[in-house]
């Protein structure tokens, strides 16, 4: 790989050791997927909770941080993932001593290297969105497939210490989802209807992510009436992401890089064509809904809660009360907007519970399964949905008004 003057000296160990390992944690990864140089990027984004770094990777993380100051501090802007807990509501998660431990030391070493403490999954509604043709350094796959597909930025998934490294350096390895060729239509999807709902959106997601069913292929959706809105393009893209392990997408006339199927097919011409039709979507949403009416908890989450979606769950809980346990996740950037607009008060007044800063699958689920007895999980995630049941939960796919009836009915509707 090619190594400008700078990362030639941040090689040699002239930038300090943080900054040494960076850059040949990166000449590795680039040289296994074949990038001949680096792309300097503007932001990093980095998915490092602690039930997946564990007490080793807080450790090393503690190592880094333990530098001088000039040492480990980021170069560029570097947010964060959602975290494991949310310190307000540590007692009714039932998370124990250990968890809290592990998360306040990732903080504080976090802190310390100069990242900012966002905890959101959902940045691109909130935080600086980046721009058509910005390159990025991204971790979460639903961060990345948005901003890749609707935003026309440029990211690969990035590992949690390749985005560190890229904080770091203000590089990552050009391969991939850097490169124009890389960005290019795989097979085109057509439609002949919309979905409408969130969790018809997921669904559909989820059968498009299937049939890509490889990082390296890119759908290209045509068909389509309307252009989505946010928090379709949201659950949409989030669930193709945890299905397909797909990182981007086009849909004809609506994102950026797609104004028509010539801009994304060589010669105008898919290689691939696949009709997805609402039976499709229908198949999936039955999928995961065996049949039987219990409840355990309801949860709104992965992605977190936009402000828009935060309304919604207050208007459909007003005037009502739970019987089964609901939680409704946000980010710590839209919490104090709710708060302001009364929305967590509304919202709690109906005995639910409003969480900030963390995700319900990366949040100790099995644990909390365990401590609570919770099995059946109702969710309008399909991305929870594909997730939740290697924690041992069983998932139903709903949509949101039918999410809210099974909490306070105490069974699905």
């Amino acid at each position: 790989m090619q190594l400008d003057e700078e990362a030639e000296a941040m090689r040699r160990g002239a930038h300090g050791r943080a900054r040494q390992w960076a850059i040949e944690h990166q000449l590795r990864v680039g040289r296994y997927f074949g990038a001949q140089q680096m792309v300097r990027v503007d932001q990093a984004h980095i998915m490092a909770d602690t039930e997946s770094l564990g007490a080793v990777g807080v450790d090393w993380l503690e190592s880094l941080a333990a530098l001088p100051p000039e040492e480990r501090r980021v170069r560029i802007p570097t947010i964060t993932d959602p975290r494991g807990t949310d310190f307000t509501r540590t007692a009714a998660l039932r998370h124990e001593e250990w968890m809290l431990d592990l998360e306040r030391r990732a903080i504080a070493a976090f802190e310390a290297m100069g990242i900012l403490m966002t905890n959101t999954c959902i940045n691109y509604q909130t935080i600086m969105p980046p721009v058509f043709g910005e390159h990025v350094a991204y971790g979460d796959t639903g961060v990345v497939i948005y901003c890749n597909s609707v935003l026309g930025a440029r990211s690969n998934f990035e590992g949690g210490p390749s985005a560190l490294a890229a904080g770091l350096t203000g590089r990552t390895p050009s391969y991939g989802f850097h490169l124009d060729q890389q960005r290019r239509g795989s097979l085109l999807v057509e439609l002949s209807w919309q979905p409408d709902a969130l969790h018809e959106w997921g669904a559909l997601g989820g059968v498009v992510g299937r049939l890509a069913g490889d990082y390296w292929r890119v759908p290209v959706l045509t068909g389509l009436r309307q252009a989505p809105t946010s928090d379709q393009m949201k659950h949409f893209g989030a669930a193709m992401a945890s299905f397909g392990s797909v990182a981007m997408f086009h849909i004809e006339g609506v994102t950026p890089e797609c104004r028509s199927l010539a801009d994304v097919f060589d010669g105008g011409m898919p290689p691939e064509r696949h009709r997805v039709t609402p039976d499709d979507v229908q198949r999936l949403l039955a999928s995961y809904n065996d049949g039987a009416d219990g409840v355990d908890v309801v949860v709104f989450s992965a992605p977190q809660l936009s402000l828009l979606e935060m309304q919604q769950v207050a208007d459909l809980l007003d005037g009502r009360r739970v019987v089964t346990p609901l939680l409704a996740i946000t980010s710590p950037q839209v919490k104090p907007d709710a708060d302001r607009l009364g929305l967590t008060a509304r919202i709690e007044a109906a005995g639910a519970t409003v969480l900030s800063g963390m995700c319900f699958y990366q949040s100790y689920a099995r644990e909390m399964a365990e401590a609570h007895g919770w099995k059946r999980l109702v969710t309008n995630s399909a991305k929870l949905t594909n997730i939740i049941g290697g924690y041992g939960y069983r998932p139903v796919l709903l949509s949101a008004e039918q999410c809210v009836e099974a909490a306070c009915q105490g069974c699905i509707p």
